[in-house]
């Protein structure tokens, strides 16, 4: 995480040792989008959705292709994104990350790591990890963003397996937060729409870059 250094990721100031290992990250003001987005009794307003998508989309473009060397994050979700006083996203939480080389398209891992609700299909499947399964957390956590709901809600229901019907039939209406009502781009929202969409396709080699 010392070489990762971004506006969208969160900024390493120190680490300790005592007591066990631990990081020292700079204060986010605002807490995690989750706390923001699931626990806040105020309205998100769109802008501010708006935001942290571009954003979190710049923060896992860089540690894809901006690093010294290629990052998979493994565990992009509402919770390991932090905001910043003036809400801007900002990556946190590098414990599932792996570094990929070059030369490699991609790695199969054994142990089963994640958060249930942001998993790949192929990932479950096969434990195959790659920029692929990034993609398709990020097109879960924008699907959190246009809806407002939970990547799994109190009874388990995942929101891709919820959400993909409505998008399939073009149902936009079903799909936007009842709390945002009409007060959102139209534009901005067709597009972060379309994105999420493709960002959650069961095949990877369909999901955007």
């Amino acid at each position: 995480m010392a070489h990762v250094n971004h506006p969208n990721t969160a900024k390493l100031i120190g680490y300790g040792v005592e007591g066990g290992m631990y990081l020292v990250l700079e204060f986010s003001p605002i807490g995690s989008l989750a706390s923001m987005l699931h626990n806040s009794r105020e309205k998100v307003e769109w802008d501010i959705r708006y935001k942290v998508a571009v954003g979190t989309a710049k923060g896992l473009l860089y540690l894809h292709e901006g690093c010294q060397r290629r990052i998979i994050h493994r565990d992009i979700k509402a919770a390991n994104i932090l905001l910043t006083e003036d809400f801007e996203p900002q990556i946190c939480d590098f414990g599932l990350a792996k570094w990929l080389p070059d030369r490699w398209t991609h790695l199969t891992v054994s142990k089963f790591e994640g958060t249930f609700g942001y998993l790949a299909p192929e990932f479950l499947m096969h434990g195959i990890v790659d920029e692929k399964t990034d993609v398709f957390a990020f097109g879960v956590l924008l699907l959190e963003l246009i809806t407002g709901r939970r990547a799994l809600d109190y009874s388990q229901q995942s929101l891709v397996m919820w959400a993909k019907p409505l998008l399939k039939k073009n149902k936009i209406s079903e799909l936007i937060d009842p709390l945002l009502a009409e007060a959102y781009n139209p534009m901005q929202m067709n597009l972060m729409i379309l994105a999420a969409s493709l960002c959650v396709q069961q095949s990877s080699i369909k999901r955007l870059e």
